[in-house]
């Protein structure tokens, strides 16, 4: 594929809901992404559903490394993040692929986000690359294809398990299980028998890492994947 250009989706949600627990962007699943493809020669723009600023989650930037703690003190980078684009405003026809990164603010205002979704559909259906991280895939939950299909029915997947949400201690906060919603809508779910250890996983051109620390294994399998189309 020709187009050099990916799309890293970031959360604006600062909380659970309602709820005035903080949360927000997963920091080091942009960073380790955006610092694997462009390695590999790649750009990354970033859009969010609403544009403008998006919050980081607290317990990230406190567990930030060595990389991340970079990334942190780049203020190019970090004034990037106060001035994503909207999805709204997104011509999916410059990227190559799309990336929906975590962090529990995701569950909130992935999913409904139409935009969103179209952008997706556009690039898979280009013949770009769908992936994500962790709770990145709570926005595959409700992209279709244009015959109507889920994208993710019938497809191999990962994301943050149920298991996960009990030993992050959040599961009576978020507003679903995310297992759940991808068992739902056909997606045949796999995960790593250990909590919180690296899996990804790819079905033809749809990429999926479980949790945090799987970014830099579902980064390769999507830099791999963008060399095989």
């Amino acid at each position: 594929m020709a187009l050099r250009r990916i799309l890293a989706v970031v959360t604006n949600q600062a909380t659970y809901g309602t709820n005035p627990h903080r949360t927000g962007l997963w920091i080091a699943e942009l960073v380790h992404f955006h610092a694997g493809v462009r390695r590999a020669g790649f750009e990354v723009d970033l859009v969010s559903p609403a544009g403008g600023h998006v919050p980081l989650d607290p317990r990230s930037t406190r567990w930030a490394d060595k990389l991340v703690r970079e990334y942190m003190s780049d203020r190019a980078f970090m004034s990037s993040l106060d001035r994503t684009t909207k999805a709204a405003d997104i011509d999916p026809a410059r990227y190559a692929a799309i990336f929906y990164t975590g962090g529990h603010g995701v569950m909130w205002d992935f999913p409904s986000n139409t935009a969103l979704q179209q952008v997706a559909r556009e690039i898979y259906e280009n013949g770009g690359v769908v992936s994500s991280v962790c709770h990145g895939a709570c926005g595959l939950l409700n992209i279709a294809l244009s015959d109507g299909t889920p994208l993710v029915d019938g497809r191999t997947v990962t994301g943050f398990s149920t298991a996960e949400e009990r030993v992050a201690t959040v599961k009576k906060r978020v507003p679903f299980l995310l297992e759940d919603e991808l068992r739902k809508r056909g997606a045949h779910y796999v995960r790593n028998t250990i909590p919180m250890t690296p899996f990804a996983t790819a079905d033809g051109r749809l990429v999926t890492g479980q949790n945090p620390y799987s970014t830099k294994a579902v980064t390769a399998k999507v830099v791999e994947t963008l060399h095989q189309v």
